[in-house]
Protein backbone atom coordinates (compact mmCIF):
# COMPACT_ATOMS: atom_id res chain seq x y z
CA UNK A 1 0.00 0.00 0.00
CA UNK A 2 1.33 3.41 -1.15
CA UNK A 3 0.52 6.42 0.14
CA UNK A 4 1.00 9.98 -2.01
CA UNK A 5 0.84 13.74 -0.67
CA UNK A 6 -0.42 16.25 -2.63
CA UNK A 7 1.79 19.88 -2.45
CA UNK A 8 0.11 22.20 -0.46
CA UNK A 9 -1.44 24.86 -3.09
CA UNK A 10 -0.10 28.55 -3.00
CA UNK A 11 -2.51 30.54 -1.55
CA UNK A 12 -3.55 33.78 -3.38
CA UNK A 13 -1.33 36.87 -2.82
CA UNK A 14 1.70 34.21 -1.61
CA UNK A 15 5.16 35.71 -2.41
CA UNK A 16 6.37 33.52 -5.27
CA UNK A 17 9.79 31.32 -5.11
CA UNK A 18 12.70 33.60 -6.33
CA UNK A 19 14.62 32.69 -9.66
CA UNK A 20 17.66 33.73 -11.27
CA UNK A 21 15.94 34.03 -15.01
CA UNK A 22 15.38 37.27 -16.38
CA UNK A 23 12.65 37.82 -18.78
CA UNK A 24 13.77 38.07 -22.38
CA UNK A 25 12.93 38.91 -25.47
CA UNK A 26 12.55 35.97 -28.20
CA UNK A 27 14.98 35.95 -30.46
CA UNK A 28 13.23 36.47 -33.65
CA UNK A 29 12.31 40.12 -32.16
CA UNK A 30 15.36 42.04 -33.30
CA UNK A 31 14.66 40.69 -37.91
CA UNK A 32 10.91 40.87 -36.81
CA UNK A 33 11.28 44.84 -35.49
CA UNK A 34 13.81 45.64 -37.94
CA UNK A 35 11.32 44.35 -40.90
CA UNK A 36 8.46 46.36 -39.24
CA UNK A 37 10.95 49.47 -38.98
CA UNK A 38 11.81 49.31 -42.87
CA UNK A 39 8.29 48.88 -43.89
CA UNK A 40 6.95 52.59 -41.47
CA UNK A 41 9.96 54.09 -42.84
CA UNK A 42 8.86 53.59 -46.32
CA UNK A 43 5.18 54.20 -45.61
CA UNK A 44 6.38 57.68 -43.89
CA UNK A 45 8.93 58.09 -47.02
CA UNK A 46 6.39 57.83 -49.46
CA UNK A 47 3.71 59.65 -47.39
CA UNK A 48 5.85 62.63 -46.25
CA UNK A 49 7.15 62.81 -50.40
CA UNK A 50 10.55 61.57 -49.60
CA UNK A 51 12.50 60.04 -52.63
CA UNK A 52 15.41 59.08 -51.69
CA UNK A 53 16.48 55.64 -50.52
CA UNK A 54 18.87 56.90 -47.96
CA UNK A 55 16.35 59.00 -46.28
CA UNK A 56 14.22 55.92 -45.61
CA UNK A 57 17.45 53.39 -44.41
CA UNK A 58 18.19 56.49 -41.96
CA UNK A 59 14.29 56.61 -40.82
CA UNK A 60 14.26 52.84 -40.22
CA UNK A 61 17.25 52.74 -38.22
CA UNK A 62 16.13 55.15 -36.33
CA UNK A 63 12.75 53.54 -35.44
CA UNK A 64 14.64 50.25 -35.41
CA UNK A 65 16.76 51.74 -32.38
CA UNK A 66 14.06 53.69 -30.26
CA UNK A 67 12.08 50.36 -30.89
CA UNK A 68 14.10 47.88 -29.42
CA UNK A 69 15.42 50.17 -26.30
CA UNK A 70 11.19 50.27 -25.47
CA UNK A 71 10.92 46.93 -25.87
CA UNK A 72 13.91 45.50 -23.94
CA UNK A 73 13.39 47.78 -21.37
CA UNK A 74 9.14 47.35 -21.25
CA UNK A 75 10.06 43.68 -21.12
CA UNK A 76 13.78 42.81 -19.64
CA UNK A 77 14.66 46.05 -17.42
CA UNK A 78 16.51 49.25 -18.13
CA UNK A 79 19.69 47.94 -17.60
CA UNK A 80 19.70 44.83 -20.09
CA UNK A 81 17.80 47.51 -21.99
CA UNK A 82 21.44 49.93 -22.41
CA UNK A 83 22.81 46.66 -23.97
CA UNK A 84 20.70 46.37 -26.27
CA UNK A 85 21.09 50.33 -27.46
CA UNK A 86 24.33 49.44 -27.43
CA UNK A 87 24.00 46.60 -29.62
CA UNK A 88 21.38 48.50 -32.07
CA UNK A 89 23.44 51.22 -32.42
CA UNK A 90 26.87 48.82 -33.44
CA UNK A 91 24.62 46.80 -35.67
CA UNK A 92 22.85 50.31 -37.40
CA UNK A 93 26.55 51.72 -37.83
CA UNK A 94 27.72 48.76 -39.45
CA UNK A 95 24.61 48.51 -42.03
CA UNK A 96 25.86 52.38 -42.74
CA UNK A 97 29.30 51.49 -43.23
CA UNK A 98 28.63 48.65 -45.47
CA UNK A 99 25.79 49.33 -47.45
CA UNK A 100 27.83 52.21 -49.77
CA UNK A 101 30.79 49.91 -50.16
CA UNK A 102 28.08 46.64 -51.47
CA UNK A 103 26.15 49.52 -53.25
CA UNK A 104 30.17 50.75 -55.00
CA UNK A 105 31.06 47.29 -56.23
CA UNK A 106 27.37 46.26 -57.75
CA UNK A 107 28.13 49.47 -59.44
CA UNK A 108 31.51 48.95 -60.75
CA UNK A 109 30.46 45.50 -61.32
CA UNK A 110 27.36 46.25 -63.47
CA UNK A 111 29.61 49.20 -65.30
CA UNK A 112 32.62 47.76 -66.21
CA UNK A 113 31.37 43.87 -66.87
CA UNK A 114 29.88 44.85 -70.18
CA UNK A 115 33.95 45.15 -71.92
CA UNK A 116 35.67 43.25 -69.48
CA UNK A 117 36.31 40.04 -71.85
CA UNK A 118 39.35 38.44 -72.84
CA UNK A 119 40.35 40.91 -75.21
CA UNK A 120 39.82 43.71 -73.16
CA UNK A 121 42.59 42.25 -70.95
CA UNK A 122 45.05 41.21 -74.00
CA UNK A 123 44.92 44.50 -75.83
CA UNK A 124 46.56 48.23 -75.47
CA UNK A 125 45.22 51.42 -76.93
CA UNK A 126 47.94 51.48 -79.47
CA UNK A 127 46.11 52.66 -83.33
CA UNK A 128 42.81 53.34 -81.18
CA UNK A 129 40.93 56.32 -80.51
CA UNK A 130 38.96 57.27 -77.39
CA UNK A 131 35.58 58.07 -79.21
CA UNK A 132 35.66 54.18 -80.43
CA UNK A 133 34.99 51.34 -79.11
CA UNK A 134 37.57 48.62 -78.53
CA UNK A 135 40.81 48.65 -77.18
CA UNK A 136 42.03 47.32 -73.64
CA UNK A 137 43.90 47.58 -70.80
CA UNK A 138 46.86 45.59 -71.23
CA UNK A 139 49.39 47.91 -71.07
CA UNK A 140 48.17 49.22 -67.99
CA UNK A 141 47.87 46.00 -66.18
CA UNK A 142 51.87 45.70 -67.06
CA UNK A 143 52.72 49.20 -65.66
CA UNK A 144 50.83 49.17 -62.90
CA UNK A 145 52.55 44.85 -61.77
CA UNK A 146 56.07 46.97 -62.54
CA UNK A 147 55.52 49.84 -60.86
CA UNK A 148 54.18 48.44 -57.44
CA UNK A 149 56.85 45.50 -57.47
CA UNK A 150 59.38 48.07 -58.11
CA UNK A 151 57.89 50.36 -55.03
CA UNK A 152 57.81 47.18 -52.90
CA UNK A 153 61.19 46.37 -53.66
CA UNK A 154 62.43 49.04 -52.11
CA UNK A 155 59.98 50.10 -49.22
CA UNK A 156 60.06 46.39 -47.67
CA UNK A 157 63.47 46.26 -46.61
CA UNK A 158 64.01 49.42 -45.71
CA UNK A 159 60.88 49.53 -43.94
CA UNK A 160 61.41 46.11 -42.43
CA UNK A 161 65.17 47.21 -41.07
CA UNK A 162 64.11 50.19 -39.62
CA UNK A 163 60.90 48.28 -37.36
CA UNK A 164 63.53 46.00 -36.59
CA UNK A 165 65.91 48.84 -34.86
CA UNK A 166 62.73 50.44 -33.37
CA UNK A 167 62.02 47.33 -31.78
CA UNK A 168 65.19 45.65 -30.99
CA UNK A 169 67.64 48.35 -30.87
CA UNK A 170 66.36 51.78 -30.52
CA UNK A 171 66.12 53.50 -26.99
CA UNK A 172 67.73 57.01 -27.64
CA UNK A 173 66.44 60.18 -29.27
CA UNK A 174 67.15 58.28 -32.67
CA UNK A 175 64.61 56.16 -32.46
CA UNK A 176 62.15 58.98 -31.16
CA UNK A 177 63.13 61.35 -33.92
CA UNK A 178 62.51 58.06 -36.27
CA UNK A 179 59.47 57.04 -34.81
CA UNK A 180 58.33 60.91 -34.98
CA UNK A 181 58.93 60.96 -38.74
CA UNK A 182 57.60 57.64 -39.60
CA UNK A 183 54.49 59.37 -38.12
CA UNK A 184 54.66 62.46 -40.25
CA UNK A 185 54.61 60.47 -43.25
CA UNK A 186 51.71 58.48 -42.64
CA UNK A 187 49.84 61.28 -42.91
CA UNK A 188 51.74 62.59 -46.69
CA UNK A 189 49.30 63.40 -48.99
CA UNK A 190 50.37 61.46 -51.98
CA UNK A 191 50.46 64.21 -54.46
CA UNK A 192 52.89 65.84 -51.98
CA UNK A 193 55.09 62.69 -52.76
CA UNK A 194 54.56 62.62 -56.50
CA UNK A 195 55.76 66.16 -56.29
CA UNK A 196 59.34 65.75 -54.18
CA UNK A 197 60.44 62.97 -57.27
CA UNK A 198 58.98 65.42 -59.87
CA UNK A 199 61.64 68.32 -58.78
CA UNK A 200 64.71 65.76 -57.41
CA UNK A 201 64.28 63.23 -59.99
CA UNK A 202 62.76 64.76 -63.39
CA UNK A 203 63.55 68.58 -62.68
CA UNK A 204 67.09 68.43 -61.16
CA UNK A 205 68.64 65.09 -62.20
CA UNK A 206 66.62 65.58 -65.73
CA UNK A 207 65.73 61.90 -65.74
CA UNK A 208 62.66 61.66 -67.79
CA UNK A 209 59.49 60.61 -67.75
CA UNK A 210 59.35 56.71 -66.43
CA UNK A 211 57.80 53.95 -64.62
CA UNK A 212 60.76 53.84 -61.76
CA UNK A 213 59.83 57.55 -61.27
CA UNK A 214 56.12 56.80 -60.21
CA UNK A 215 57.89 53.80 -58.04
CA UNK A 216 59.51 56.06 -55.96
CA UNK A 217 56.93 57.97 -55.15
CA UNK A 218 54.75 55.16 -54.52
CA UNK A 219 57.87 53.82 -51.85
CA UNK A 220 57.54 56.88 -49.73
CA UNK A 221 53.76 56.11 -48.95
CA UNK A 222 54.27 52.64 -48.87
CA UNK A 223 57.49 52.87 -46.51
CA UNK A 224 55.87 54.46 -43.36
CA UNK A 225 52.96 51.66 -43.89
CA UNK A 226 55.22 48.55 -43.41
CA UNK A 227 57.02 50.15 -40.78
CA UNK A 228 54.22 50.49 -38.78
CA UNK A 229 52.96 47.47 -39.50
CA UNK A 230 56.21 45.46 -38.48
CA UNK A 231 57.05 47.34 -35.69
CA UNK A 232 53.40 46.40 -34.38
CA UNK A 233 54.02 42.72 -35.55
CA UNK A 234 57.62 42.28 -33.63
CA UNK A 235 56.57 44.02 -30.41
CA UNK A 236 53.54 40.72 -30.25
CA UNK A 237 56.33 38.23 -30.44
CA UNK A 238 56.80 37.71 -26.40
CA UNK A 239 60.25 38.34 -24.67
CA UNK A 240 60.26 35.15 -23.41
CA UNK A 241 61.46 33.86 -26.39
CA UNK A 242 64.10 36.44 -26.69
CA UNK A 243 65.28 35.68 -23.46
CA UNK A 244 65.25 32.10 -23.64
CA UNK A 245 67.49 32.52 -26.85
CA UNK A 246 70.04 34.72 -24.96
CA UNK A 247 70.60 32.73 -22.35
CA UNK A 248 71.40 29.80 -24.43
CA UNK A 249 74.65 32.02 -25.81
CA UNK A 250 72.98 32.92 -29.19
CA UNK A 251 74.00 36.14 -29.96
CA UNK A 252 70.91 39.03 -30.66
CA UNK A 253 71.80 39.64 -34.34
CA UNK A 254 70.96 35.83 -35.04
CA UNK A 255 68.43 35.81 -32.35
CA UNK A 256 66.35 38.69 -34.47
CA UNK A 257 67.16 35.88 -37.81
CA UNK A 258 66.06 32.72 -36.08
CA UNK A 259 63.42 33.58 -33.56
CA UNK A 260 62.01 37.18 -33.78
CA UNK A 261 61.36 36.82 -37.84
CA UNK A 262 59.99 33.48 -37.84
CA UNK A 263 57.55 34.32 -35.14
CA UNK A 264 56.24 37.12 -36.77
CA UNK A 265 56.36 36.26 -40.49
CA UNK A 266 52.86 36.12 -40.94
CA UNK A 267 51.73 39.03 -39.52
CA UNK A 268 54.88 40.57 -41.52
CA UNK A 269 53.81 39.51 -44.42
CA UNK A 270 50.07 40.13 -43.89
CA UNK A 271 51.21 44.59 -43.52
CA UNK A 272 53.26 44.23 -46.56
CA UNK A 273 50.44 43.01 -48.39
CA UNK A 274 48.11 45.61 -47.25
CA UNK A 275 50.56 48.31 -48.18
CA UNK A 276 50.89 47.02 -51.90
CA UNK A 277 47.11 47.23 -51.73
CA UNK A 278 47.36 50.44 -50.32
CA UNK A 279 49.39 51.96 -53.09
CA UNK A 280 48.23 49.92 -55.70
CA UNK A 281 45.15 52.42 -56.39
CA UNK A 282 47.14 55.64 -56.16
CA UNK A 283 46.85 57.96 -58.72
CA UNK A 284 48.40 61.51 -58.32
CA UNK A 285 52.16 60.61 -58.61
CA UNK A 286 51.35 58.69 -60.99
CA UNK A 287 49.87 61.69 -63.25
CA UNK A 288 52.46 63.80 -62.41
CA UNK A 289 55.54 61.01 -63.10
CA UNK A 290 54.77 58.21 -65.26
CA UNK A 291 53.18 60.89 -68.26
CA UNK A 292 50.80 57.81 -69.55
CA UNK A 293 51.01 55.68 -72.78
CA UNK A 294 48.81 54.43 -75.27
CA UNK A 295 51.57 51.46 -76.19
CA UNK A 296 53.18 48.34 -74.40
CA UNK A 297 56.17 49.57 -72.84
CA UNK A 298 57.68 46.96 -70.58
CA UNK A 299 60.88 48.66 -69.26
CA UNK A 300 60.16 50.77 -66.59
CA UNK A 301 63.19 52.43 -66.72
CA UNK A 302 62.63 53.92 -70.10
CA UNK A 303 60.08 55.88 -71.42
CA UNK A 304 56.38 57.10 -70.55
CA UNK A 305 54.14 54.29 -68.75
CA UNK A 306 50.85 53.74 -68.15
CA UNK A 307 49.06 52.38 -65.15
CA UNK A 308 45.54 51.44 -64.53
CA UNK A 309 45.16 54.09 -62.02
CA UNK A 310 46.05 56.50 -64.80
CA UNK A 311 44.26 54.83 -67.62
CA UNK A 312 41.00 55.32 -65.40
CA UNK A 313 41.75 58.91 -65.35
CA UNK A 314 42.55 59.07 -68.71
CA UNK A 315 39.61 57.43 -70.29
CA UNK A 316 37.21 59.08 -67.87
CA UNK A 317 38.91 62.83 -69.45
CA UNK A 318 38.01 61.82 -72.83
CA UNK A 319 33.92 62.04 -71.78
CA UNK A 320 32.45 59.83 -74.54
CA UNK A 321 30.47 56.48 -73.97
CA UNK A 322 33.19 53.89 -75.13
CA UNK A 323 35.95 55.62 -73.01
CA UNK A 324 33.75 55.72 -69.65
CA UNK A 325 32.87 52.08 -70.30
CA UNK A 326 36.80 51.19 -70.42
CA UNK A 327 37.14 53.82 -67.45
CA UNK A 328 34.33 51.25 -65.40
CA UNK A 329 36.08 47.58 -66.79
CA UNK A 330 39.81 49.10 -65.56
CA UNK A 331 37.92 50.43 -61.94
CA UNK A 332 36.89 46.57 -61.93
CA UNK A 333 40.40 45.07 -62.57
CA UNK A 334 41.75 47.60 -60.45
CA UNK A 335 39.17 46.40 -57.55
CA UNK A 336 40.07 42.82 -58.07
CA UNK A 337 43.79 43.15 -57.97
CA UNK A 338 43.46 44.82 -54.54
CA UNK A 339 41.23 42.14 -53.76
CA UNK A 340 43.51 39.07 -54.36
CA UNK A 341 46.12 40.98 -52.33
CA UNK A 342 43.98 41.07 -49.64
CA UNK A 343 43.31 37.72 -49.99
CA UNK A 344 46.90 36.32 -50.31
CA UNK A 345 47.48 38.50 -47.27
CA UNK A 346 44.78 36.77 -45.35
CA UNK A 347 45.99 33.71 -46.82
CA UNK A 348 49.51 33.93 -45.35
CA UNK A 349 48.45 35.54 -41.97
CA UNK A 350 46.08 31.80 -41.40
CA UNK A 351 49.33 29.52 -43.34
CA UNK A 352 52.20 31.38 -40.97
CA UNK A 353 49.99 31.90 -37.94
CA UNK A 354 51.58 30.28 -34.55
CA UNK A 355 50.18 26.52 -34.02
CA UNK A 356 47.87 26.28 -30.84
CA UNK A 357 47.61 23.45 -28.75
CA UNK A 358 46.07 21.78 -25.36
Amino acid sequence: MSVTMDKPPVADGAPRPYTLRQPRLPRWTPPALALGAAAVAVGIGIGAGLGSRIQWGLIAGLLFVVGMYALAARVEGRRQAKDRLATSLVWVCFLLAVVPLISLVWETVARGSKVLDGGFLSHSMSGVLTIQPGGGVYHAIIGTLEQVGIATAISAPIGLLTAIYLVEYGRGRLAKAVTFFVDVMTGIPSIVAGLFILSFWIIMLDFGYSGFAGSMALSILMMPVVVRSTEEMLKLVPNELREASLALGVPKWRTILKVVLPTAIGGIATGVMLAVARIAGETAPIVLLVFGSQVINNNPFDGAQSSLPYYIYEQWAAGNEASYDRAWAAALVLIAFVMILNLVARGIARWKAPKTGR
